[in-house]
């Protein structure tokens, strides 16, 4: 490959396999309809039935060829099962999206410890374990891969209003992704994430609308985003192709913050 002859090819991902759990949700579907578009064969992972059907029959639509699962990375052997789904179905898997995860917001005085243990093994032990079955059957096959895993802005930064097990949470994702960039460079596997600010979901609808108190949140937050919006879900298209395709083969432990400056300034 001439990479200045024919720079985009760079970004080619046809018939590339990607794993992607969450898939029904706001991260895990736009990268399920970025990679279908791109060409990738997908398996969708999601314990919500209907929402997982519903994405994968719009992969569908656009041409990909997709399997479906049924379930969450929530447990090792569930992350195996997921990793194995893929090479079974597919012949091998290329590349992992790991799209679950959740928040639960409370001041520190409030929130129960059994619910900060649910964030943190929903955001970081998922991850590691998604993460480490993936890489597995990646190293098997000898050829590399790409791993990708959802982060945040607040993985960097603080929050008040009660963030504190989303936050620790976020934090040790980067710390995984940098430490598993180091670790696993040598094979050929490739580890980034992704750390959005907020960006347009149906968790976030409220912020884009036209109302006295979205436009008072809205107006705070945009005083430190430099691009001066919020983000749309087309803004995590563009990194997530680049992460997932040969265009980052020299990139790994990254976060890359998409985010209009937010952590810039």
């Amino acid at each position: 490959m001439n990479a200045f002859a024919n720079p985009l090819s760079m970004f080619d991902v046809t018939g590339k396999v990607a794993l992607i759990t969450g898939a029904s949700g706001a991260f895990g579907a736009v990268a399920a309809r970025v990679l279908a578009g791109a060409g990738c064969k997908l398996v969708l992972a999601a314990g919500n039935a209907a929402a997982l059907e519903e994405i994968a029959a719009e992969c569908e639509g656009m041409g990909a060829q997709v399997s479906r699962q049924n379930m969450r990375p929530d447990s090792e052997a569930a992350c195996d099962a997921l990793a194995d789904a893929a090479v079974a179905e597919s012949g091998r898997l290329d590349i992992l999206v790991v799209a679950s995860g959740m928040n639960k917001v409370a001041k520190i005085g409030e929130m129960e410890p059994a619910t900060f243990e649910a964030v943190m093994n929903a955001n970081v032990t998922q991850s590691w374990l998604m993460a480490r079955a993936a890489a597995g059957a990646m190293q098997a096959q000898g050829e590399g891969g790409k791993i990708v895993l959802m982060s945040s802005a607040r993985g960097l930064l603080g929050h008040p209003a009660g963030y504190t097990a989303y936050c620790a949470s976020k934090a040790a994702v980067d710390g995984i992704t940098k430490a598993l960039g180091c670790e696993l460079g040598p094979t050929g596997i490739t580890v980034n994430a992704i750390a959005p600010t907020v960006f347009r979901s149906p968790l976030t609808a409220w912020m884009f609308e036209d109302t006295e108190r979205a436009k008072t949140v809205r107006a705070g937050f945009l005083s430190r985003v430099p691009k001066g919006r919020l983000g749309e879900p087309e803004d995590l298209a563009g990194p997530l192709l680049f992460l997932a395709s040969k265009a980052s083969d020299f990139y790994t432990g990254h976060i890359l913050y998409a985010d209009g400056g937010y952590t810039a300034g």
